[in-house]
């Protein structure tokens, strides 16, 4: 007779033990669909690596980086003393502070506002219009901006004139260039950016929402005890990846924008760099000014995540 098999016991494990070479084999299409990334990193990221050594070298392209002269901390002894760096390292922070302040809670809010439309129609149409910006070169999108704010043409002038008021240039004025950027980046990214957390937002159990519902909770609460919750893990790893980008300005856009009455407020260490670096040639000294800012973003990273991690256990590691 045969014994029955006692009803919850644990089925027999069937875990594999292919080792590292088995698992390779076994998985080859998922590894072979991996090589074109890890090429590009290894091409364009960790290959160029070694041209790091110019920053504590006099490079000079004849000699090569074999031939050239080491000089250890000089360039970054400039780098600090050099009163046009510390103007542009201050801009590049405002910068980026603004962008942090308006652009980052952009697409959660676009994203909440999106997954609160019921007209499937609507919604696609929203969808597509906000992220077609992102698909335009920052040379067409400074030429748009620039002929919306023109003094003499624009319709923001026309209804200035219209009130009274005098025209105001604004992509050549000082104090609004900064605004410029901002409301800019912010056109051309926030549909882009609300991909991610509208990606989240599908993989939010309905049932939540129901069991909301029949406690009386409407749409604001079910966003704010529903929704947001949901949201903040993806909210947590994005800003640790944003802060890693205060020093990474859009050199596309602020070369774009940028003109010579708008420097002190708008020049920014990637056209500091691209000055000094292609127009003048001191390749060790740019070179030097890229390491400081990979260094300044590789902490701020690390920081971030560690805060991360302390508050709200969501973090990249």
């Amino acid at each position: 007779m045969k014994t029955e098999k006692k009803k919850g016991a644990a089925a027999p494990s069937r875990k594999s033990h292919r080792g590292f070479l088995g698992n390779l084999v076994y998985y080859k299409e998922y590894y072979l669909m991996l090589i074109p990334g890890l090429l590009f990193f290894l091409v364009f990221c960790y290959g160029p690596m070694y041209g790091l050594a110019i920053a504590f070298q006099d490079y000079y392209p004849l000699k090569g980086i074999g031939g050239s002269a080491w000089v250890g901390f000089k360039h970054f002894k400039k780098l600090f003393s050099d009163p046009f760096f510390v103007s542009v390292l201050k801009n590049t922070l405002i910068i980026s502070f603004y962008k942090i302040l308006v652009c980052f809670p952009a697409p959660i809010l676009l994203c909440l506002a999106l997954n609160e439309i019921r007209h499937l129609r609507f919604k696609k149409l929203a969808q597509s219009v906000s992220y077609l910006p992102h698909f335009i070169s920052w040379v067409v999108v400074s030429g748009i901006i620039i002929e919306f704010l023109s003094p003499s043409r624009g319709p923001i002038n026309i209804l200035l004139q219209e009130l009274g008021l005098e025209p105001i240039f604004f992509v050549a004025e000082p104090r609004y260039f900064r605004g410029v950027l901002v409301i800019s980046d912010l056109w051309k990214s926030i549909g882009w950016g609300s991909i991610v957390y509208l990606a989240a937002v599908t993989g939010v159990d309905p049932t939540l929402y129901e069991a909301a519902e029949m406690d009386g909770a409407g749409r604001v609460k079910k966003i704010l005890h529903v929704t947001l919750p949901a949201l903040v893990p993806i909210i947590t790893v994005m800003f640790i990846m944003e802060s890693g980008k205060v020093l990474n300005d859009s050199f596309e856009q602020v070369y774009n924008f940028l003109t010579p009455s708008t420097y002190q407020v708008g020049d920014v260490i990637s056209t500091f760099v691209y000055r000094m670096g292609i127009q003048k040639m001191q390749y060790s000294f740019t070179t030097a000014v890229d390491l400081f800012k990979n260094i300044v973003s590789f902490i701020l990273v690390m920081a971030t995540n560690y805060m991360a991690r302390k508050t709200n256990d969501y973090a990249l590691w």
